[in-house]
């Protein structure tokens, strides 16, 4: 079984976040990437689907040429080899330029599987997955918490307002992961080590016609300081007065 896994190096979540002088990106001063916590999922994701069928795991990078260090970091987690598409500043890229650069690479493969994660925790926009499986001409399905996988087939659960969804589709197919389909696994020392010596590609391309243009990055507003308005049973008086002629929301 031929599986891709398509991995984003993002800003950690512990990241300070500021805006960038250019007003349209964040400062990258002392700013810590790692893989995207929902591809480190599909990561998990495909290796174990390798575990089960036998073929290879390709993880397959679009981003600035720092992300080599958590694509490294993916092959020692299992997978066989890797394919970096390198373009500066592509953080807050398009999502249609980024499905086509994608798509693009992976015609070039032979795949019966692709996972993703659900979204990237940077755009938060949900919209690459569905975009490259349109592109590639194959059925997705998105945001899944278990997955039975056979050679010929997927079928997947995700959860829907109100319930529980089981889709079932031939291969080849798509799949972004959501939390809860597994526990990724930590890198061992003999993965490390190995990883230094699997296939890595690397190459430079460059975006396409982008459809959303970035205008503006804000902060939201800082939290207004709390009130204490008294203590005890004595206090509930005021509370309410407060939240009916202040607040109005009662």
């Amino acid at each position: 079984m031929n599986i891709v896994v398509c991995m984003k190096s993002v800003p950690s979540s512990e990241t300070k976040v500021k805006v960038d002088s250019d007003g349209v990106s964040i400062e990258q001063t002392d700013v810590v990437y790692e893989i995207n916590p929902y591809d480190e999922i599909a990561i998990e994701e495909a290796i174990r689907a390798k575990e089960a069928h036998g073929g290879k795991v390709t993880v397959l990078t679009l981003g600035p040429s720092t992300a080599s260090q958590n694509i490294r970091k993916a092959l020692a987690m299992g997978c066989d080899e890797a394919v970096h598409l390198i373009c500066e500043n592509v953080e807050l890229a398009d999502s249609s330029a980024v499905a086509e650069l994608l798509s693009s690479s992976i015609k070039e493969m032979e795949f019966d599987v692709i996972f993703c994660g659900k979204k990237a925790i940077d755009c938060d926009n949900h919209q690459v997955p569905n975009r490259l499986a349109q592109l590639l001409d194959i059925p997705a399905v998105t945001a899944i918490f278990n997955l039975v996988l056979t050679t010929e087939s997927g079928s997947a659960k995700r959860e829907i307002e109100g319930g529980t969804e089981l889709v079932t589709v031939n291969l080849p197919a798509l799949f972004s992961a959501e939390k809860g389909l597994n526990e990724p696994r930590y890198a061992s020392l003999p993965g490390i080590m190995a990883a230094k010596k699997k296939p890595f590609e690397e190459r430079q391309v460059s975006l396409g016609d982008e459809k959303l243009t970035i205008l503006s990055i804000e902060l939201p507003p800082p939290t207004a300081e709390g009130r204490i308005v008294g203590e005890g049973p004595e206090a509930a008086g005021e509370l309410v007065r407060i939240l009916r002629e202040e607040a109005k929301i009662i």
